[in-house]
């Protein structure tokens, strides 16, 4: 067993000392706020005392082929990003996790999948930062790639601690930090609709709202009634979902799935395609409205369904927003590395992901769009101003040619805007995210017309190249 300790927090807080691989094995889940299944993890380790920084996550390749070009990538993103963040990391940790088809041989898939270790230690080794220890967690065990001890590390591998009964769990109960389950749990309340029946319900939905909604996407006036009426029926919704009487844990997303008809989650899920419509929707990130936006973006994301998956990216970026928003960096790296999933050139996943992994402040964000919000506020209240002089003038010349004896019609004073009504208040963008200029014969939005569903259609609000995913 290598003999080394590492820190779980910055000097001046109150650290625990990890010893060997049973307590790294241990403190994985704490780590990373869920238990990763089917994940290569990759910690950045900090100082003499070994001090945990930056951490990486992604999906352990099926094909042995991917390990070489995915080892590389992940360790120079590991080193690049904590170089920015913290300094350059003094050594690494690296986790497997997968458990075998069986449950019963955990032995075999450690060494199928000692190559990768082997080859992440060599990438790791060619930036000049070592890697301190590599461990394998299956079938409730652990082994290490790097202690060649038989008598601490046998090839039958270790048994992981019972949950909750380690000095690293009641260290994390007592600062409040909870393991949200695996990781398999938490994808599965955002992974699209299963059953054929309700899929069936669902695609016929979409399929029907999406050739209405698509000619009125392409005049502007319409297009602006539209994003009214999506953000107007998304708070119906919301409201809906906040009014409903709270349910167990377990069966909270079934019965948010029934609060919700087939018909207004198409309308919702096609409405948020336009970038501006999500943009607004996206300032419902805090406060007693943000829990109830996030499990409406959370049921919209597993209506989702068929050939609709790619529409997922809306709600699952919302969703994750939401969740970075509000404290829950485990959640909102989920759902926006299954946004990125449903499309990896999704631009507003793309940032809220390196983002949310470079441990940015959301505040500036939420600024951004409260800042925005108040704009379209003002634009409204001078639009209805702008109508009301019209409305006004016209009144009063009715009233002018009445003739004597007819019957005086109200006037209503309205100030005067200073540039005569003609000024329209824009809001600003969150960073980042530009204003497309649209070519000629291109449409903004992506809508699927009827028996024809496209996948290389533009989305409006898709730029961008594609970014590494990983959480």
């Amino acid at each position: 067993m290598n003999k080394h300790h590492e820190s779980t927090g910055p000097a001046g807080e109150q650290q625990i000392t990890l010893r060997g691989p049973a307590d790294l094995a241990d403190a994985l889940p704490y780590l990373m706020g869920f238990y990763p299944n089917d994940s290569v993890v990759m910690v950045a380790l900090h100082g003499g005392q070994g001090r945990f920084g930056g951490r990486l996550r992604l999906g352990i390749p099926q094909a042995p082929g991917e390990w070489g070009p995915v080892a590389d990538q992940l360790a120079e993103c590991l080193v690049s990003g904590s170089e920015r963040r913290e300094g350059r990391p003094d050594a690494i940790v690296i986790f497997l996790c997968q458990d075998s088809p069986d449950g019963a041989s955990g032995r075999l898939t450690m060494e199928r999948l000692r190559p990768f270790a082997q080859r992440l230690r060599t990438a790791c080794g060619a930036l000049d930062v070592p890697v301190l220890e590599a461990l394998c967690l299956s079938d409730g065990r652990y082994w290490s790639y790097c202690c060649p001890d038989a008598r601490c590390c046998p090839d039958q591998g270790n048994p992981l601690a019972m949950p909750g009964t380690t000095v690293m769990a009641a260290a994390a109960t007592y600062a409040g930090v909870h393991i949200r389950g695996t990781l398999r749990d938490m994808e599965e309340r955002l992974r699209p609709w299963q059953a054929p029946a309700a899929v069936r319900v669902q695609e016929k939905a979409l399929d029907t709202a999406g050739p209405a909604l698509l000619p009125r996407l392409l005049d502007e006036r319409a297009r602006r009634e539209v994003t009214a009426e999506t953000l107007r029926l998304a708070h119906r919704l919301m409201d809906r979902i906040e009014d409903a009487q709270p349910a167990p844990p377990a069966l909270a997303d079934a019965g948010d799935d029934q609060l919700i008809g087939s018909d207004e989650a198409a309308a919702v899920i096609l409405g948020l395609q336009d970038r501006e419509t999500r943009d607004k929707a996206a300032a419902w990130m805090e406060g007693p409205e943000a829990q109830s936006a996030l499990r409406l973006w959370r049921t919209l994301a597993r209506r989702c369904v068929g050939p609709y998956g790619e529409h997922a990216a809306a709600p699952l970026t919302l969703a994750g927003w939401v969740s970075w928003s509000t404290g829950d960096e485990p959640g909102a790296r989920v759902a926006l590395s299954l946004a990125l999933r449903a499309d990896p050139d999704y631009t507003f996943a793309q940032l809220l992901h390196r983002a949310c992994n470079e441990g940015l402040d959301p505040e500036a964000l939420r600024r951004c769009l409260r800042e925005a919000a108040d704009a379209d506020a003002d634009a409204d209240e001078e639009q209805a101003g702008a109508h009301a002089e019209a409305t006004e003038e016209m009144e009063t010349t009715v009233g002018a040619g009445a003739g004597r004896g007819a019957t005086p019609l109200h006037v209503r004073r309205v100030r005067a805007l200073p540039d005569g009504g003609r000024r329209r208040a824009r809001a600003p963008r969150p960073p980042g995210v530009e204003r497309r200029k649209a070519s000629p014969g291109s449409t903004r939005p992506r809508v699927p017309a009827a028996g024809r569903r496209t996948r290389d259609a533009r989305r409006y609000g898709r730029r961008g190249s594609r970014a590494r995913r990983h959480d």
